[in-house]
């Protein structure tokens, strides 16, 4: 049985093109960055949190019952290499201004942290999937007319892809789900690790439901990416 560790609705909307019966399970753990600490180590480090502080809310498996945690964290990333500012969740409407500007016609980096925990043997591995994502050069009308929605508030760098109506990225050429918040061909190469193979096309399935023609799916399930 996989345990998603994540109240995410757009996490639970991927998760399910796997196939897969799951369990949702709120993981709420501190998301402050720690000082100089890089893009890579911080989702690292909160997607393993995740999983650990999901055990504390799973019930008592049956007996034979296998159980799989999956933790994910997502932030977005501003700014080159020696100067970089990570954007997580913005704090009010004028930091999500803030960051909707910063971003506006650029290009940033998504990363995502993820995490699978055994608790059998508390086996646990993690992995890190990073994508370019550039933003087009959006109005001041329809970005603060996406920020009367609400939506901004509860995604990192204060923006969701998927919006239909704000569309706020153009031309990607990377992992869609990453920028989503669950990397599903990712996932699906960590799962396997564990003896979990997908019980539905998946790369279909993602490729369908999201409506992109991803062109890196191959090259992560062959590990080359």
């Amino acid at each position: 049985m996989l345990v998603l560790a994540s109240n995410s609705p757009r996490r639970k909307q991927l998760l399910a093109l796997g196939g897969w019966d799951f369990l949702v399970v709120s993981a709420d753990v501190n998301e402050d960055v720690q000082p100089g600490e890089p893009p890579e180590a911080y989702v690292c480090r909160l997607s393993a949190s995740k999983a650990q502080a999901a055990l504390l809310n799973i019930r008592s498996p049956s007996p034979g019952q296998d159980i799989l945690v999956v933790a994910a964290d997502t932030t977005v990333v501003y700014g080159s290499s020696s100067s970089y500012e990570i954007l997580g969740k913005p704090v009010d409407i004028q930091d999500a201004e803030r960051m909707l500007r910063l971003l506006r016609g650029r290009v940033h980096q998504v990363y995502t942290g993820l995490s699978i925990l055994r608790p059998a043997d508390n086996h646990m591995i993690s992995q890190v999937c990073v994508t370019d994502v550039p933003m087009r050069s959006y109005t001041d009308e329809e970005m603060l007319a996406y920020i009367a929605t609400g939506d901004p508030m509860d995604k990192a760098g204060a923006y969701a892809i998927q919006h239909a109506s704000f569309r706020p990225v153009q031309a990607l050429h990377g992992c869609y789900a990453n920028v989503m918040g669950l990397p599903l061909c990712h996932l699906t190469r960590m799962l396997a690790i564990f003896g979990v193979t997908p019980q539905a096309d998946i790369v279909r399935g993602c490729q369908s439901a999201l409506d992109y023609a991803c062109p890196v799916f191959q090259q992560v399930m062959n590990g080359s990416f």
